[in-house]
């Protein structure tokens, strides 16, 4: 039970007696995500498969989504091996007419959608002097547009429940610059971080939590090629105080903490997962 369903502080601290003297408060159960339905967009990928089979273990369906279907499917047949059910959806997420289909394909599935985790997302580094527009368009069609038009589509879905979980991946570098080659991407974040903000500000009165994941550089194939480069890899792990890089399994707890009940008190806010690079940029 939430606190605004008692009438008074004397009446929670009465059943918060009650509940200890039967021997079980239940707090578990906030993060407990049996019969909910999770859509994870590039949810194929190095960080998406993690956490689509992360919330898995911890209860839910999972629509798993992404431009090729045969990662797609390797994710659903490790879901359905966890116990839950799984739909794998290819989709462009930059055509508004392909996350339609989407969702809509999750709702005649399952009847409903708790949780959007938008992992969906690309990086083309080139000097910003030199950087084409062509790969500008192709960074923000993904990292923003892309983003904007799946929880508009899912948030549709969300109002009709009056309830739901979004929860999208952006980065430090939505906040923090770096010396060269991340215009685009860094702007990206930047806008993913003002998105996120404002749906949480439109859509707290239907019950829709809206929060984002900033972590710092996750060991992904999406980043090789900063472990690649001696100079830019010595630089980047130089900011991150607990010595090493990011791996995918270090995002479940956050992923699992904006998913479930355990966070229907928390809105619009930006968690950086980044082993303390934030703390002294």
């Amino acid at each position: 039970m939430s606190w605004s369903t008692y009438s008074s502080e004397e009446e929670y601290r009465k059943h918060l007696a009650e509940r200890v003297r039967s021997g079980s408060l239940g707090f578990r159960k906030l993060f407990d995500l049996s019969g909910k339905v999770a859509i994870v967009t590039g949810g194929g990928g190095g960080l998406g498969r993690p956490t689509a089979l992360g919330l898995a273990d911890f209860g839910a369906d999972i629509v798993v989504v992404g431009r090729t279907l045969e990662k797609l499917e390797e994710v659903r047949k490790d879901v359905k091996q966890l116990g839950r059910e799984c739909l794998a959806v290819p989709c462009d997420i930059s055509k508004a007419e392909e996350v339609e289909r989407m969702v809509k394909e999750t709702v005649d599935r399952f009847g409903k959608i708790n949780i959007l985790v938008n992992y969906a997302g690309v990086n083309i580094p080139k000097p910003a002097e030199e950087y084409p527009l062509e790969d500008w368009k192709t960074v923000m069609d993904t990292n923003v547009t892309g983003i904007f038009l799946v929880c508009r589509e899912v948030g549709k879905q969300m109002i009709q429940q009056k309830q739901g979980k979004i929860i999208n991946i952006s980065s430090v570098r939505g906040a923090y610059g770096l010396p060269r080659n991340y215009i685009a991407y860094c702007t990206s974040k930047g806008a993913v971080n003002m998105l996120t903000r404002q749906l949480a500000c439109e859509w707290a009165k239907f019950n829709i939590q809206v929060n984002a994941i900033a972590p710092t550089v996750i060991a992904t194939p999406l980043t090789s090629h900063i472990m690649k480069n001696p100079e830019l890899s010595q630089t980047m792990l130089s900011r991150i105080l607990v010595g090493r890089w990011g791996y995918p399994d270090d995002l479940i707890g956050a992923v699992v903490f904006f998913a479930s009940d355990a966070s229907n008190f928390v809105t619009g806010q930006i968690l950086y997962v980044d082993g303390g690079v934030t703390s002294w940029a």
